[in-house]
């Protein structure tokens, strides 16, 4: 029975939750696990030593997955690699055909594959025959438009069914397919798409978030004006039943582009190479126009081995990640079709009208995988949320989008349910997965991703380049894996590429994120090591501070950034104050002196300024590196990656920081 946690007391060296027996035995990851020891007749009794396996004979373990996940290919590959040490440039799954939307799509059974709720209670659900059905019209009226294996079709678009529909019809034709959210701004929205040159963009009319209604017409035509390639702009109503379409250059309503339904038609799904493109993904484009990763069916492969073995996902389950089109949790939850669980969509505030209002769908809708941001949690536990009736379908939680802090895992097991397994995941939308991930045979301990994923050779290397346990240093990944972008757009000799991640090892992938590695072989994330603190030309990450700063009661949110000075760097710490309250002398100095004993002097901040509002990007994460520029006079190119750019403004010229 599900049960709302009274308290949680845990040390940080004692689980907050371990699984049953029950559970690890039945878990997809031990059946797995089995697999494994029989294909290959090995002996491999726990994670560890399933996990030294995958990175130790990388293409059999793809193989093998392959095989377990039941990959749909009209011709089987010769070669599941061919040199995993090649980085970047190992191909994969050689003479392969395949299609991505057809191995998202086997299931045709009437069992709901999407649970759609707007936050304006707007209610469907589509099954997996009605699904196919919709996908299908949608393939043969992209054909008849003429667009064809590698053309771009995007969308700008709220979470709702139809945003999946035209993802699956374009990658069924081999479309390359692109998205962002409607809340981005006409700019935001040029500088990704337009860099593409689509031929067909799915959009609507508005959306609803904190209770208004966010009209988006005016804002469609200017970006179908500025982008010159699309040929056809399919309008999808939400906000009204019948928009005024001439409004819009190209336009005509969604339903009226359809091809009529055609009983027993057959999707004709375009059968590529495992080279293939499906998604162009975006950096955040904080610092300058965003790059366009270029990914392939490899995403798949990689979600489907995050889904079905760290999730424990199965046929039966419903899953729900909030989440935008314009963030990679997007497209991780779509691939869940694969595995034929239900999706659940949900577009609006997670807020709204309460800080209850996901949790009573989860109720209503019976959820087995709740999904979310670390900043969620966060944002809850500040409002003083506690779960007050057990959510008994409720196995997972997951966090992802920043670290979760070791108190946002104990106010999990407080304030929501103690008996469900906390999997803080992270790893980044240049290869649209995770390299660390939640594991349903391993215990959960505050502040710690429970695992490395299978396959992934991640690695923390010092200074020196050099492995590490128990000590702070880059995250890295030194072997190829299926989900690394093809390449960049308009990167011709690759050099893009190259730079975002070979740049200081080269044929090693370097992530951009401090961590350590715990001895039981979980992972700690200590911040981006893009935006690192250097005083006295010592590295230290930003987690450490923020673990202090955020159990400050005074405190809502903050940044931390390192400030040149004197020749030297200077750490400085941002404060939010929540409502009512001041940051005066008292304040700084308790947060200083915790910082200094529960931390280290190192990371005592130089200066602590209460500012307004902290920026965020628009998947939830602070933008150090922005801010550090605003302090040092530098400019912002691209603020409309930002989901409140004004904040920004607060950093500008502050007297505080020219002494």
């Amino acid at each position: 029975m599900s049960q709302v946690p009274q308290s949680v007391q845990q040390s940080d060296d004692e689980p907050l939750y371990t699984p049953s027996s029950e559970r690890a035995e039945q878990s997809r990851m031990m059946e797995f696990l089995r697999l494994v020891n029989d294909r290959e007749k090995l002996n491999l009794s726990t994670y560890e030593q399933l996990h030294g396996w995958s990175v130790g004979d990388v293409p059999a373990f793809w193989g093998a997955f392959w095989e377990y996940a039941d990959i749909v290919a009209s011709k089987n590959y010769d070669q599941v690699v061919d040199d995993p040490a090649k980085m970047p440039g190992a191909s994969w799954f050689r003479g392969a055909r395949l299609n991505f939307a057809e191995n998202l799509l086997r299931f045709r059974d009437n069992r709901s594959a999407l649970i759609f709720r707007g936050e304006d209670q707007v209610a469907s659900d589509m099954t997996y025959a009605e699904l196919y059905v919709e996908v299908e019209r949608l393939t043969r009226s992209l054909r008849a438009l003429g667009v064809r294996p590698g053309d771009r079709v995007v969308g700008l678009m709220p979470n709702m069914p139809e945003t999946i529909v035209a993802m699956l019809a374009t990658t069924a034709i081999g479309g390359v397919w692109s998205s962002c959210s409607p809340d981005f701004g006409v700019q935001g929205v040029l500088d990704r798409f337009g860099q593409i040159a689509p031929r067909v963009i799915i959009t609507t009319d508005g959306y609803y978030f904190k209770g208004k209604l966010i009209d988006c017409m005016d804002r469609v035509a200017e970006i179908a004006e500025g982008l010159p390639s699309v040929e056809k702009v399919l309008l999808v109503p939400y906000a009204d039943t019948a928009p005024d379409v001439s409004r819009i250059p190209r336009a005509v309503r969604y339903a009226d582009f359809l091809e009529p339904i055609s009983p027993d038609a057959e999707i004709v799904f375009e059968q590529l190479p495992f080279d293939h493109p499906v998604y162009v993904m975006y950096s955040s484009g904080t610092t300058g126009l965003p790059k366009c990763m270029v990914q392939g069916p490899g995403v798949l492969l990689n979600h489907l081995k995050e889904l079905m073995l760290h999730t424990d996902l199965r046929q039966d389950d419903r899953i729900f990640y909030f989440t935008t089109c314009g963030w990679m949790m997007w497209n991780w939850l779509a691939s869940a079709l694969g595995v034929g669980a239900t999706l659940v969509l949900y577009d609006g505030n997670p807020f709204y009208p309460g800080p209850d209002a996901l949790w009573n769908m989860a109720r209503e809708l019976r959820i087995n995988v709740f999904g979310t941001s670390a900043r969620y949690i966060t944002a809850l536990q500040e409002a003083g949320f506690r779960l007050t009736e057990a959510l008994p379908d409720l196995r997972t939680i997951l966090s992802t989008g920043s670290p979760l802090p070791r108190d946002g895992f104990r106010y999990v097991y407080d304030a929501i349910q103690r008996d469900v397994q906390l999997s803080s995941i992270a790893g980044g939308t240049d290869l649209n997965g995770c390299f660390t991930l939640g594991n349903p045979l391993l215990p959960v301990f505050a502040g710690e991703i429970q695992c490395r994923g299978l396959g992934m050779k991640v690695e923390i290397f010092d200074d020196e380049g050099q492995p590490v346990t128990e000590e702070q240093g880059e995250l890295v990944c030194t072997a190829a894996f299926p989900s690394m972008p093809l390449y960049f757009w308009d990167d011709p000799d690759g050099r893009k590429y190259r730079d975002a991640y070979f740049d200081v090892y080269p044929g090693i992938w370097r992530h951009g994120d401090f961590a350590r590695l715990s001895e039981r072989g979980g992972l700690v994330l200590l911040g981006r090591s893009d935006a690192t603190l250097n005083p006295g030309g010592v590295r230290i990450g930003t987690a450490d501070i923020y673990r202090v700063v955020d159990r400050t009661p005074e405190v809502e949110d903050s940044v931390v950034i390192g400030q040149s000075w004197e020749n030297d760097v200077r750490v400085i710490l941002f404060v939010k104050m929540k409502a009512d309250r001041v940051l005066d002398e008292s304040l700084k100095n308790r947060i200083v002196q915790t910082i200094r004993t529960e931390v280290s002097p190192r990371h005592v901040p130089a200066r602590i300024i209460a500012v307004p509002d902290i920026p965020y990007t628009r998947n939830m994460k602070k933008v150090e590196l922005a801010v550090k520029r605003v302090v040092e006079g530098q400019t912002i190119p691209n603020r409309e990656a930002l989901a409140n750019p004004e904040a920004l403004t607060h950093f500008a010229n502050l007297a505080e920081l020219k002494k």
